[in-house]
């Protein structure tokens, strides 16, 4: 539901039935106007994508990170080991989840002429061609590394001052995920409004501006949003960003530490 609050709170030319003073507002509204369910609107489209991308993202992170650390800093924990690896890990992450992001929320936009996943991949797919998929890649990128830096020098950063021994503990894992994807999701906004711009091809605020055509890269972007929203522009939707990052980052890190202690714990065992 968070996803589909901050899309339509970052429409920069939003439908007078749709401008929402705060999360609270937005949420009651749309479930009073237009149902129960449409929060969860392409829910399945991300569900189908995060399994894969979260496990090469991971996967990738674990790897690099051990072997930066050794490099950088042998031995100990190195912060810029910690950036790179999660930086690097999102090229593989974004790669398979941008085509789900662009048809998530698409289909989340208010009036959306798409009535299922299918429908939408094929339209996008017919009226706009592949490229499509990855219009906001570059600027998926753009906002991502920065993101998954801040994010997981933030979460060992945290781990180091409240887990310092570095032992599974639930709450140290939920809580460091928790404030790692708050300071991140704050900090990259600017660079997720854009990236919403090229994925949803906003027809009425590139019309208000005379924009003919596809809104194609980053500098573009960014030029259309502070034209119609000034400065105040790209953060729009700051608050249902970091509302949804929050739960989501502690719920990712707190399964990820589980399952790299259980099976962890189980090599152990077998060796023994």
């Amino acid at each position: 539901p968070c996803a589909l609050l901050q899309t339509r709170m970052q429409s920069l030319q939003p439908d007078p039935k749709a401008q929402y003073r705060s999360v609270y507002e937005a949420l009651k509204k749309i479930v009073l106007t237009e149902g129960l369910w449409r929060p969860l609107r392409g829910i399945n489209v991300t569900v189908l994508g995060a399994g894969p991308a979260h496990a090469m993202y991971f996967a990738c992170y674990e790897k690099m990170k051990k072997s930066l650390s050794d490099t950088l800093q042998q031995g100990g924990n190195s912060h810029l080991a910690n950036g790179i690896a999660g930086s690097v890990a999102t090229l593989l992450h974004d790669a398979v989840m941008n085509p789900a992001e662009v048809v998530k929320q698409r289909m989340q936009m208010f009036n959306s002429p798409y009535k299922s996943v299918l429908s939408c991949v094929r339209t996008v797919q017919r009226t706009e061609g592949f490229g499509a998929f990855y219009r906001s890649y570059t600027t998926q990128l753009t906002m991502n590394v920065p993101f998954q830096a801040i994010h997981f020098i933030t979460y060992e950063f945290m781990q180091e001052h409240i887990n310092p021994h570095r032992e599974y503990n639930p709450r140290s894992h939920i809580a460091s995920g928790a404030v790692a994807g708050a300071v991140a999701a704050a900090a990259t906004t600017p660079l997720d409004v854009c990236k919403t711009l090229l994925n949803t091809q906003e027809n009425t605020a590139l019309s208000s501006l005379n924009i003919s055509g596809h809104l194609s890269g980053m500098v573009n972007a960014f030029r259309t949003v502070y034209r119609l929203g000034g400065l105040r522009g790209f953060f729009r939707g700051v608050q249902a960003r970091v509302i949804y990052q929050m739960p989501s980052t502690a719920i990712a890190w707190s399964v990820y530490e589980f399952f790299k202690y259980f099976l962890t714990k189980h090599k152990l065992e077998k060796r023994t």
